[in-house]
């Protein structure tokens, strides 16, 4: 886990006091279990800023993979408007992401919609985006990042050919691979950098 927390660091590294990070949980997760993994997070990579969770209605069950799938769409709107708020905070520096699973779903979803908001001048706000194992087709992957224009330039995804909770959801999806079980060179194509965690995990 070492190498790739180091990585997450350096690209957050340049965060100063003002700057806020935003982590976005993903499956079965409830709010408790993702305050817990935020704060995990920013203590792990010495983040300076201010730390936030966005919190969406898990049903935090193994068996309720449909069920999260919806909410964390169901909650896209809200999320921009966090996201808005935040990033538009005179006080505010930039607003880094880190999303996990199918929290990255719902925030390339609340991105596109910043994006389409509020165009370049969101876009110069937001820092570093990190999608760690994303749960996302990729041709939606794909098609989204077009729309985003410069914000999929700062996007880094944490990749594992090896997941295998990214595989059952392939195989849930009708065998479509997922984002964070592609091959690094597939998710390059796209203009995202990608850090391969196949030996290490997330």
């Amino acid at each position: 886990v070492e190498p790739v927390s180091g990585e997450v660091s350096d690209l957050l590294a340049q965060g100063g006091g003002g700057d806020v990070l935003i982590y976005v949980h993903g499956f079965k997760q409830t709010f408790e279990t993702a305050a817990l993994d935020a704060a995990h997070l920013a203590d792990g990579i010495k983040f300076r800023g201010q730390t936030m969770v966005f919190s969406w209605p898990s049903k935090a069950g193994l068996f309720d993979y449909a069920y999260d799938r919806d909410s964390a769409m169901w909650s896209r709107d809200a999320f921009e408007g966090v996201l808005h708020s935040v990033a538009t905070a005179p006080s505010a520096g930039r607003v880094h992401i880190v999303a996990h699973s199918m929290g990255t779903m719902l925030t390339l979803e609340g991105l596109r919609q910043l994006y389409a908001r509020s165009g370049d001048s969101a876009a110069d706000r937001i820092g570093a985006v990190v999608f760690a194992s994303p749960d996302i087709d990729m041709d939606v992957f794909s098609s989204a990042v077009i729309r985003i224009g410069p914000l999929g330039r700062k996007i880094t995804v944490v990749a594992a050919t090896n997941d295998r909770a990214l595989a059952l959801s392939g195989r849930l999806a009708g065998g479509m691979t997922r984002v964070g079980a592609a091959e690094k060179a597939a998710i390059e194509q796209l203009g995202v950098r990608v850090i391969d965690a196949s030996d290490t995990g997330w």
